[in-house]
């Protein structure tokens, strides 16, 4: 192995590509349209276009992949996480073109990636397990079935992902049509297959999982356990190593069926075994993620490995050479979002113009931006990874609290005002540990101020950015005096937002506001139609989220004229709800 082509973006690329630095291997960037000035393409060794604003005409497009590998001699593929790092298809063309796919074989993606056959391999191994479908559903009829059979609420999933993207639950028959048809949506732009599968949702869960590695050799290792119960839309915000609170049964129990299902695939390489631990006690397997995961750092700090050069070993051929590592001290993982916690989370695409990351003793900072960049609205929120050591829990928190004050990021909303609360909560901070998967829509009470708009659009029009160029598709920079030739970063293209139609939606009782720059991608009422309080009007999606428009009060829908594709700016009025 000698060079890396690195198939993916933002923080998870710039990752792999100091590992392959680390390792003295030569690393390969590639990048989408917006992704021009992206930290990953600066700090590989060379950077490609793959053209296209979109993941299904970039990231996603696995002959682009090929052909950039094919140009650049490189040797090896690592797909990073997200994308296609769980795609069979793509790993198998990468064999194919005679390359080093750094992950598990096709078959154990096929096996352990979709999701049902996953199920299956779990139940011939006897690990714990909810009631679910044997497959696919054919649609919400099926759903709807499987509900009067087990009851509410169920979890509608995507078959071919993970990461929370394609998941809904219904805690209602009525909904079960929409979160279906939502989640297959979801499922469709973030891994190209809408396919979904339902279980039994276990409520108030803690989220549990095992890092394992497994080399060629038959070995199979759980490096650590980590507890990620700390999510917003079933998407993971904070994540701890090892997971807390757990007794040597349960720790038993997690080991024992994770190492038996990665066997029982024939698995290679690095994996996450994902569980769900009820309020009882009782576990109940999840899924196998067939990736590294985006909280794998806080594993490596307590287990004292660089997963990613693990990853390099492991698809060279050479054994694992133990059969466990010995843990130390505690980590916390906080995920730095470019989202707005203060009106729901909604993500806050555009220009960073300030970036001051904290440091000191046991603190390291993951990041795929930095201040001047931009960033897009078409692919995922995550700015950064703050992952927080101590010796204990106790003190990796104190670390924390103190890290979380020393980090600023202007220019667009963040998850930050979240991060600092929690870490002062005691539902978080106590035991028994109080919270679970639902905690933070349901019982986190900290009231959080919405980001200062003002101040972020103040920001944007003082940003610094580079121009980047490309010459026969390779990545080239040049940076120049801010205003430059009449241009100033606050004109040069980049994502319309928020205050476009602002203010004429801001008056009017009646109007329903657009709450972020969105693409529609479902429009449920029409012009004219009589709507009651709480009722769909339309779905939006930015940054791999959906967003759905609810009216506001009861009314009947005029000036309704938006259509599926369409591009709205924050604040834009959609309709409005007449008495």
């Amino acid at each position: 192995m000698r060079k890396v082509l690195v198939a993916n973006r933002g923080e998870a690329a710039v990752r792999i590509v100091r590992a392959c630095r680390d390792a003295g291997l030569a690393s390969v960037a590639v990048f989408a349209d917006s992704d021009r000035d992206a930290l990953h393409v600066r700090l590989a060794d060379e950077a490609f276009a793959l053209g296209g604003e979109t993941p299904a005409a970039s990231y996603l497009d696995i002959g682009k992949m090929l052909e950039v590998a094919a140009r650049t001699k490189a040797d090896a593929i690592h797909p990073g996480w997200g994308f296609l790092a769980e795609n069979a298809e793509f790993a198998k063309a990468v064999l194919d073109a005679g390359l080093i796919y750094i992950g598990p074989p096709p078959e154990a993606i096929v096996a352990l990636g979709d999701k049902v056959m996953a199920r299956r391999i779990a139940a011939r191994v006897g690990a714990p397990l909810a009631a679910g479908t044997d497959g696919p559903v054919s649609g919400a009829d099926e759903v709807a079935r499987f509900a009067a059979v087990h009851g509410l609420p169920v979890a509608i999933k995507a078959a071919y992902g993970g990461g929370g993207r394609g998941l809904r639950v219904a805690r209602s028959a009525a909904e079960i049509e929409e979160l279906y048809e939502s989640a297959a949506r979801e499922a469709r732009t973030a891994f190209g297959r809408a396919d979904c599968f339902v279980e039994r949702y276990l409520e108030r869960p803690r989220h549990v999982e095992t890092q394992c590695l497994a080399d060629a050799h038959g070995t199979v290792v759980v490096v650590s356990t980590r507890d990620c119960s700390l999510q917003r839309r079933h998407q993971k915000l904070v994540e701890e190593a090892p997971a807390p609170f757990l007794t040597q049964a349960q720790l038993g129990i997690l080991q024992t069926a994770s190492v038996a299902i990665l066997k029982e695939a024939g698995y290679v390489g690095a994996g996450t075994c994902e569980f769900l631990v009820a309020a009882d006690g009782t576990i109940s397997f999840l899924e196998v993620n067939t990736r590294l995961q985006v909280e794998h750092p806080v594993t490596e700090e307590v287990a004292g490995v660089d997963l990613v050069r693990e990853m390099f070993r492991i698809a060279a051929g050479e054994p694992l050479g133990y059969d466990e590592l010995p843990l130390r001290g505690h980590a916390v993982e906080f995920r730095i979002n470019a989202e707005d916690p203060g009106r729901g989370f909604l993500p806050g695409f555009g220009s960073i113009t300030g970036w001051r990351a904290p440091s000191g003793p046991g603190v390291r900072v993951d990041a795929g931006y930095e201040a001047g960049m931009n960033v897009p609205g078409a692919f995922d929120s995550l700015l950064a990874k703050l992952v927080v050591t101590g010796r204990t829990r106790a003190e990796a928190l104190e670390r924390s609290r103190r890290a979380l004050a020393e980090f600023e990021i202007t220019g667009i909303p963040t998850t930050l005002p979240f991060h600092r609360a929690v870490v002062t909560d005691p539902a978080f901070t106590a035991e028994p540990f109080a919270v679970h998967t639902q905690w933070i829509e349901t019982e986190f009470a900290t009231p959080l101020a919405p980001a200062d708009e003002r101040a972020i659009e103040e920001s944007d029009r003082a940003a610094a950015e580079p121009v980047v160029v490309e010459v026969n598709g390779r990545r080239l920079e040049v940076r120049l005096p801010s205003g430059f030739g009449g241009q100033t970063p606050a004109t040069r293209a980049r994502p319309t937002r928020r205050n476009a139609s602002r203010a004429a939606g801001t008056n009017n009782a009646n109007a329903v506001v657009s709450p972020m720059q969105a693409t529609i991608v479902k429009v449920a009422a029409a012009d004219g139609e009589r709507l009651e309080s709480g009722e769909l009007i339309m779905m939006l999606e930015a940054m791999k989220m959906e967003q759905p428009v609810l009216a506001h009060k009861p009314g009947v829908v005029r000036g309704l004229s938006a259509s599926v594709g369409d591009v709205v700016p924050g604040g834009a009025v959609l309709c409005t709800l007449e008495d």
